[in-house]
């Protein structure tokens, strides 16, 4: 397989949800070993900010790296769309703090980008496979992530809410392939309690009522409802029913906030900074332990591309050299012929 990037220049506008500050970012391409970069370009010196997992700063509402007083945060909506096209290499342009919230999903940033403005480069594509299990556990949160050896690139998100408005709900995405009609076009998710403490503190200042799916996990008045939405600068929305989904919208898939989850892992990973050969298994994940997961698996990832790494040893491979290419070289005699087969060299 090789390195991959895009051909043309893609220039996305929006909101930054927690700044509320419109933001303009353009991707542009890059040449092969260049990784997924961002430079800020409102800040004099543009600092680069390399999507890697050790830059991570902050994840208490999103995915924020920073590296040299430059951060850039809510970046792993994008980040799946760019994984899920295999985009190796990347310059991200951006001229303020926060990647734009866009519609809440990656549907958007798929769609600017296109089928079409994607370029295959001669450098080749090095995936991290994944070669034994790998687990972690955070036991305040209760997420458990998993990354089994395969021969493909899979993720199984299970969530679960102490809510009776949203129950356990499971979501599956067996190919990257597939990322585009079945995960991309899901929404964040946000219960209504969450939502107030985030307008009492100032915070989703460029949230919008349309860009995430509100849970109603609690009863809410029409005047309760007609306050919020004037907050958002949205129409008023007709009360119907105490609790469930607000109605000023439509799920596109039944278990979509399982969907969501799913994306924000694949936005998340890209961190680790090579494509995975393998499959993942996450159990209540959040941005925190999806970092966290990340840079555990980075570690193994580093060991494995290390020079001092011991070859893998595979009984059903084809050796480099069998006994008889060895024996034509070595002498027929103990103890050369005790080396049946070589299988790295």
């Amino acid at each position: 397989m090789k390195q991959k990037k895009i051909l043309s220049a893609v220039t996305l506008t929006g909101k930054g949800l927690h700044t509320g500050i419109t933001v303009n970012m353009i991707l542009n391409p890059a040449p092969a070993n260049t990784g997924i970069i961002f430079k800020r370009i409102d800040i004099d010196e543009q600092p680069v900010i390399e999507a890697d997992v050790n830059n991570v700063v902050d994840t208490s509402r999103g995915t924020v790296i920073e590296k040299n007083g430059a951060r850039v945060g809510t970046i792993e909506h994008t980040l799946a769309a760019i994984s899920s096209l295999e985009i190796d290499n990347l310059l991200i342009e951006i001229d303020g703090p926060e990647a734009p919230i866009m519609d809440g999903s990656s549907k958007l940033i798929l769609e600017r980008i296109g089928d079409n403005n994607i370029k295959e480069l001669e450098a080749d594509k090095e995936y991290f496979e994944i070669r034994e299990k790998i687990v972690f556990k955070d036991e305040e949160s209760g997420a458990e992530l998993v990354a089994l050896p395969d021969d493909e690139f899979s993720v199984d998100v299970m969530i679960s809410f102490k809510s009776p408005v949203l129950d356990n709900q499971f979501a599956r995405l067996d190919s990257l392939k597939n990322f585009k009609t079945e995960i991309a076009p899901c929404r964040t998710f946000v219960f209504l309690h969450e939502l107030e403490f985030l307008l009492n503190n100032n915070l989703v200042k460029g949230g919008d009522l349309d860009n995430a799916i509100v849970i109603m996990d609690r009863d809410v008045t029409q005047v309760e409802l007609n306050r919020m939405a004037d907050l958002f600068n949205h129409e008023h929305i007709k009360l119907n029913g105490q609790q469930g989904i607000l109605n000023n919208l439509k799920l596109h898939f039944s278990n979509e906030p399982a969907r969501h989850k799913l994306l924000d892992v694949i936005g998340d990973l890209t961190l680790l900074g090579r494509p995975i050969k393998g499959k993942i298994i996450a159990s209540r994940p959040g941005h925190s332990a999806n970092t966290q997961f990340a840079k555990l698996l980075q570690k193994e990832m580093n060991k494995q591309f290390s020079k001092t790494a011991p070859p893998v040893y595979n009984s059903t491979a084809e050796p480099v050299m069998d006994i008889l290419k060895i024996k034509e070289l070595l002498p027929h005699r103990y103890p050369f012929l005790m080396v049946d087969k070589v299988i790295e060299l």
